[in-house]
């Protein structure tokens, strides 16, 4: 009894199929059990058993149960089971386990349980022939902290990733897409049932008009000019789609990064975006691309301006969840 009644925090990992209805019913049969109807810290459970078992209504109903109760269940992984089966059920990696019990521990609370949520990160790469592309320098690490953090708080999160070579996060479903058009199409089918669309992807604003099938040769001292046409604007369509009456999402966030003139160029993409946030951050040599830390300007609108100032990724993204989150009331 006094394991529960000490404890800060209770990991179950891996949490079965057995131990999520007995823990949903208040069962307590073993050690493990009493331990969670005494426990009155927070409680993650990190599932592992078959797609079949996870998908069963009985498990989502103890799963929802749980999660009412204001317990982090993780999204299990997709990927290998056991003998030659795949699919969801995979336990979560130990690291991104590790990073959602971090996040509870600083006091992060369940506060979007019930939400869906789009996020988009990383940096499209608009092929110019097999071997070469048009893309920028984003990593996709301010999008995965996004992700996580939103999944540490009890949503359910769909991360559209572009190019980005990163572990996926705990209990997060990652869609990975290459280019801006892949990347609309995954946004758009996403945000159907959206409560939350955040664009943190950086997206080419041109892509070759056609993309050569083999690679381009160096003919003559000239190089051949490469012709573009312009990408749909994602973040500004969701914005028109609302407008036109469409009612997902809800909230409609988006990123600017900028070199200069930072504040007045982030202002102007936000009337032009019509979102309901917008984040601006100065990028540039060591300046949040590929940097564990950012800072930022989030123009709200209607509201005041929040100063965001340098810091983890995740802390970052915790200040943009509450300020979404309050809209969401």
């Amino acid at each position: 009894m006094r394991i529960g009644q000490s404890a800060d925090l209770l990991v179950v990992a891996p949490a079965t199929a057995d131990i999520l209805a007995k823990a949903a019913h208040g069962l307590a049969s073993d050690l493990l059990t009493n331990t969670l109807l005494t426990a009155r810290c927070p409680v993650v459970f990190a599932p592992a058993m078959h797609t079949e078992m996870w998908e069963h209504p009985a498990t989502q109903a103890n799963v929802a149960t749980l999660r009412a109760r204001g317990a982090i269940v993780i999204e299990p992984a997709v990927g290998r089971l056991t003998g030659a089966d795949t699919g969801k059920g995979r336990l979560p990696d130990p690291a991104a386990i590790f990073e959602v019990c971090r996040n509870v521990l600083k006091g992060v609370t369940p506060d979007l349980a019930g939400r869906r949520v789009v996020v988009s990160a990383g940096g499209t790469r608009e092929a110019i022939d097999p071997v070469r592309f048009i893309g920028n320098r984003s990593s996709g690490m301010q999008g995965y902290a996004l992700a996580r953090v939103a999944a540490a708080r009890g949503a359910s999160v769909t991360l559209v990733a572009a190019n980005v070579s990163l572990p996926d996060p705990a209990g997060v479903d990652v869609v990975r897409v290459e280019s801006a058009l892949q990347l609309r199409e995954a946004v758009l089918a996403s945000a159907v049932d959206a409560d939350v669309v955040v664009m943190a992807a950086a997206v080419a604003d041109f892509r070759p008009v056609a993309a050569s099938r083999s690679k381009i040769k160096k003919t003559g001292d000239e190089p051949e000019a490469i012709h573009l046409t312009k990408n749909p604007d994602i973040l500004a369509e969701l914005g028109e789609r609302r407008r036109a009456g469409v009612t997902s999402p809800t909230v409609i966030a988006g990123f600017a990064a900028e070199t200069d003139d930072v504040l007045a160029n982030g202002q102007a993409k936000m009337a032009r975006k019509g979102c309901d946030l917008l984040v601006v951050n100065q990028v540039g040599e060591n300046l949040a691309f590929g940097t564990p830390d950012n800072a930022a300007t989030v123009l709200v609108a209607g509201g005041e301006p929040v100063e965001i100032p340098r810091g983890p990724k995740d802390d970052l993204a915790g200040v943009v969840w509450d300020l979404i989150a309050a809209r969401l009331v």
